[in-house]
Parts: structure tokens; C-alpha cells; sequence
């Protein structure tokens, strides 16, 4: 028995990688994006549970539309802002921490791991600025005060901006915009 092929903008839940929308389809694979991995490509017959199927249909949807559709799913189900790549140079690289004291041994730690804790903290900060700005029990001036403390941590931050992929994802603090 035969699978129903998916059509671009098909929801899914890969058992591996997670929630995903199937942004092109080809004879023997989907190219998916999936919320925490970005794009992967599955065979047409890989197991993944169907969330909603988009029947395939000549006018194909553009990728710009399936992202743009993708982006306001995730943050309309999920906590989770935006999809952020690593830089390709850093893919599957280590940061290697030395003590001062050269007698204690080394930490090894996948780049991926700690560019995945920043983006966690970016996304908390951005989280936190919304609250602050829906709080009811602050006036605008503490308001202010508090915006321009994680404007300030922001820009302590713009030193990891070399492991982001896209500019538009970097950390931005007083003096840029």
C-alpha cells in the first residue's frame, strides 16, 4: 500500500527531528524544515506522523511563502521565535576550554550546544522585553529603565554574534540598530 504524497506546506512530526513543514517535494524525497534542525531531506517513505496534508498541486506554493508560513505556525504552537542557523563554518565544531592550571584537564564542548544555550537566552531576553512592556503594574518610566538594562545585556552579548549564520539574528545593543 502506497503512501499519499505530500504536497508543500504539509505538516508533519518526524520521530528524529521533530515538527516540520515539507517546503518541496521530488520522485523519492521531501526537503523539510524542521523547527529545531532547519532544513533535512527524508525519503518519501520515512516514518513521521501527518499533522495536515496539503494536497500537491501544480501552482506550487515559493519557499519565501512556506517559511513565512512555517515561522507564524512555530510562534503561534510554540515557544520558540524563530528558526537560527550556526554559521557553517562552526557545523559540528568544538570549543575546547583550558584551566590556568595546565595540570587539570581540558572541557570539550560541541559548538552547536553552546550556540543553541545563546539562542535560548536571546529568546528568554526578547521574551522578558515583551512581559515588561505588557506588565500592568509598572509605570513607563520603569518600563524605560528596565528596556534599557537588557538593551545593555544585548550588547554584552554581541560578541557571540560571529556564531550566527544570519546578520539579522545578531545581537544588537545602545549603538546599533
Amino acid at each position: 500500500m502506497s503512501k499519499q504524497i505530500l504536497g508543500i506546506g504539509s505538516r508533519i512530526n518526524h520521530e528524529e527531528l521533530g515538527f516540520g513543514v515539507v517546503t518541496n517535494v521530488d520522485a523519492s524525497q521531501y526537503w523539510v524544515t524542521f523547527q529545531n534542525d532547519g532544513v533535512e531531506t527524508i525519503p518519501l517513505d520515512d516514518n513521521f506522523e501527518v499533522i495536515e496534508a496539503i494536497e500537491d498541486e501544480l501552482d506550487t506554493v515559493s519557499f519565501y511563502e512556506v517559511e513565512r508560513s512555517l515561522r507564524s505556525i512555530l510562534k503561534q504552537y510554540s515557544d520558540v521565535s524563530e528558526i537560527v542557523h550556526i554559521a557553517d563554518k562552526y557545523k559540528k565544531g568544538t570549543m575546547t576550554l583550558y584551566p590556568e592550571d595546565r595540570t587539570m584537564s581540558s572541557k570539550d564542548i560541541p559548538i552547536s550546544t553552546f550556540f543553541h544555550k545563546i539562542v535560548l537566552l536571546r529568546d528568554r531576553l526578547r521574551v522578558m522585553e515583551q512581559k515588561i512592556n505588557a506588565h500592568k503594574g509598572l509605570d513607563d518610566q520603569d518600563k524605560v529603565d528596565l528596556q534599557q538594562y537588557i538593551t545593555r545585556i544585548y550588547g554584552s552579548l554581541t560578541t557571540f554574534n560571529v556564531l550566527f549564520k544570519n546578520k539579522s539574528q545578531h545581537f544588537k545593543g545602545e549603538g546599533k540598530s
